[in-house]
């Protein structure tokens, strides 16, 4: 308060400089132009220097306010974002999901083939070795037809 109360006493301020300063520093030609944000208006009486005062600090907190607003907007963003990204996770989740269950019906494919080739396997070996031993029977048959045509030749030439 010191800093206000001698400001107060000094006559040498001139506010019509002061505002031309404070109109420098801004973009704008002059604060006219800069309006307030529609949440505030100034209060009757208020000396021209409260008045500025008030108005930079509420231009400091509406810009503040809006950087939050632009923060919230790409928070926004980055959340949409990641929805798209869940839902091509959840794609590749659900392709990841039927290749394995079409890995699954090929595998179960080829184990019913290859147990189908083993019975297969199988039965042409139990046929092979049927004919086998039917060869051999009837082979040993001949051998004994011929041994019998040869006892009776030999009874033959012997009579």
């Amino acid at each position: 308060m010191a800093g206000v109360e001698q400001l107060r006493r000094k006559d040498s301020v001139n506010l019509v400089q002061l505002e031309a300063d404070i109109a420098t520093v801004r973009q704008g030609s002059s604060l006219a132009s800069i309006a307030l944000p529609d949440y505030v208006e100034h209060t009757e009486g208020v000396t021209r220097v409260g008045a500025l005062s008030a108005e930079a600090v509420i231009r400091d907190y509406e810009s503040a306010a809006k950087e939050i607003e632009a923060m919230g907007a790409e928070l926004i963003g980055a959340a949409r974002k990641c929805e798209e990204l869940t839902a091509q996770v959840h794609d590749a989740i659900a392709y990841m999901r039927e290749t394995a269950a079409g890995y699954r019906e090929e595998g179960r494919k080829i184990f019913k083939r290859i147990e189908e080739c083993a019975l297969f396997t199988e039965d042409v070996r139990k046929t092979c070795e049927q004919v086998k031993r039917r060869m051999e029977a009837a082979g040993s048959v001949s051998s004994t037809e011929e041994d019998e045509l040869a006892e009776q030749e030999q009874i033959a030439e012997s009579a």
